[in-house]
């Protein structure tokens, strides 16, 4: 992947994204899920703390299969973050990648920066972004309900057995029982 340059702070209001900037290229990445690993909460606090240092009032919260105790997952923390303005970029791009984080995805309403190692997505998002509210829903869902998580675990167990090299093609695979497990939160909630 190349290196993200930094935006000057005038360049980094991008109102307009029109479509998806992806740094770097698509890449082949090896994909694979493992037993829930306890310390995965402590790297997410570890994170929490990084970003809280330079976003002091950016929601932050745990998200994904590794928030979800007893779940199997791909071992990359996913964070979400949201911010007051998705544009201003100066606000909250420059400050995470100050802070080691490099820009990975640029699109409407949505950044993602990671860490060098890959194995920390942080996506960014306004503050109250439907797409942050699916997230938390998907993920207590997971968190309260046992028939749903093991659904959810034998689909990813299932699916990556497939060999999928491309990240963005297993979770397209996932989609449907997704849906239908959000479905359910939203009966529920």
């Amino acid at each position: 992947m190349r290196e993200c340059t930094v935006p000057s702070a005038r360049s980094a209001r991008r109102p307009d994204v029109a479509a998806l900037e992806l740094v770097g290229g698509i890449e082949k990445r090896t994909l694979e899920v493992v037993d829930y690993d306890a310390r995965w909460a402590a790297l997410f606090s570890d994170h929490e703390r990084r970003i809280r240092a330079v976003l002091p009032e950016a929601l932050i919260e745990h998200i994904g299969s590794t928030s979800v105790p007893g779940l199997v997952a791909k071992p990359i923390i996913d964070i979400v973050v949201g911010v007051d303005d998705i544009t201003a970029e100066e606000d909250y791009l420059l400050p995470l990648l100050a802070a080691g984080y490099l820009l990975r995805v640029r699109e409407p309403g949505h950044r993602l920066v990671r860490t060098p190692g890959l194995d920390v997505h942080v996506h960014i998002y306004r503050r109250d972004d439907d797409a942050v509210k699916r997230y938390l829903l998907f993920r207590d869902r997971l968190r309260n309900d046992a028939a749903d998580r093991e659904l959810y675990a034998s689909t990813k167990r299932r699916l990556i057995g497939l060999g999928f090299d491309d990240m963005n093609a297993y979770s397209d695979a996932k989609t449907d029982v997704i849906a239908g497990i959000m479905a359910r939160g939203s009966l529920d909630g």
